[in-house]
């Protein structure tokens, strides 16, 4: 299950348990629909809630940013699991936007922040 956030020039994605097939495409609808409308976004994935993923959903994610690889400006993503973070890590060779790994939300989103110049609520 996903939760999908919106915010100016950003979408926000928290995952609940296994993130299915389904659950990314809802998210790659969030993320054409502001892309239409916006431009490059950053994006904000929360994964600490992540049970697991189906293979569908990983090979979806290098489509997906094979086919988007100009339209982020930045990736934050949270998490405290080391494979996660690996995966992550392996999807940023599709893309050219900066991503980051953390595992403290605060610092995830100052580091978003900042690049608009605005301050952490």
């Amino acid at each position: 299950m996903i939760v999908i956030e919106k915010q100016p020039k950003r979408v926000e994605v928290t995952v609940y348990a296994e993130f299915t097939l389904a659950d990314y495409q809802e998210f790659e609808t969030a993320v054409n629909y502001a892309i239409q409308f916006e431009g490059p976004v950053d994006l904000f994935f929360d994964l600490r809630e992540m049970a697991d993923f189906t293979l569908d959903v990983a090979w979806e994610d290098i489509v997906f940013a094979r086919a988007h690889a100009n339209d982020f400006s930045r990736i934050a993503v949270l998490t405290h699991s080391q494979w996660v973070a690996w995966s992550a890590w392996l999807s940023q060779m599709f893309v050219r936007a900066e991503m980051r790994i953390f595992d403290d939300e605060v610092e995830a989103r100052s580091w978003l922040l900042a690049e608009e110049g605005e301050t952490p609520a």
